[in-house]
């Protein structure tokens, strides 16, 4: 699911758009695997009378209802998370049926950082701070990707905004060959 390019400003130019990082399924995708073993395992206990029945379903219920809210909530909030950096701006849109965003401005943009955590490190995405003097100055989005990479991205991004608020036109992007 790519960025709506009705949804850009003229001139504007998407630069990089991601999910949140596959580590946010890891707890849903293990709460999974444990609900289905553990309720096989329960429901293959129990025999056939009436009453072992009714618990059997209870079961049956109750490892539906984790699967739900622990596996397919996170699954679905994972899907319809977007982060776009464009030319002008940082865009953070997330949900399914209410949706929700976030937008800042490169020009307000004042300070840009990341942390990460051992397992973040290990896993190669982190935390994303970005800082502005507007009322609302901090945008954080969690779990990115390549943060260190999405960090350095975002500062050129930011010089080549100024630039062109300024007249001088696009900066020049270091070829490939040097």
């Amino acid at each position: 699911m790519s960025y709506p390019t009705k949804l850009l400003g003229d001139g504007e130019v998407i630069e990089d758009e991601m999910r949140p990082h596959w580590k946010s399924l890891l707890v849903p995708i293990v709460l999974t695997i444990a609900a289905v073993v553990a309720s096989s395992y329960l429901v293959g206990r129990l025999d056939a009378s009436a009453f072992q029945g009714a618990i059997r379903t209870a079961v049956i219920v109750v490892a539906v209802i984790v699967v739900l809210v622990w596996a397919v909530k996170p699954f679905l909030d994972w899907l319809t998370t977007q982060y776009v950096f464009t030319n002008r701006r940082i865009i953070v849109r997330s949900g399914l049926l209410s949706r929700s965003g976030r937008d800042m401005p490169l020009s307000r943009v004042n300070n840009v950082t990341f942390d990460k955590s051992v397992m973040d490190r290990i896993l190669n995405c982190g935390k994303l701070t970005v800082e502005s003097a507007a009322e609302n100055g901090t945008l954080v989005i969690d779990n990115v990707p390549n943060v260190e990479s999405i960090q350095r991205e975002v500062y050129r991004l930011y010089e080549e905004d100024d630039a062109r608020r300024r007249g001088a036109g696009p900066m020049q992007r270091p070829s490939d060959g040097t």
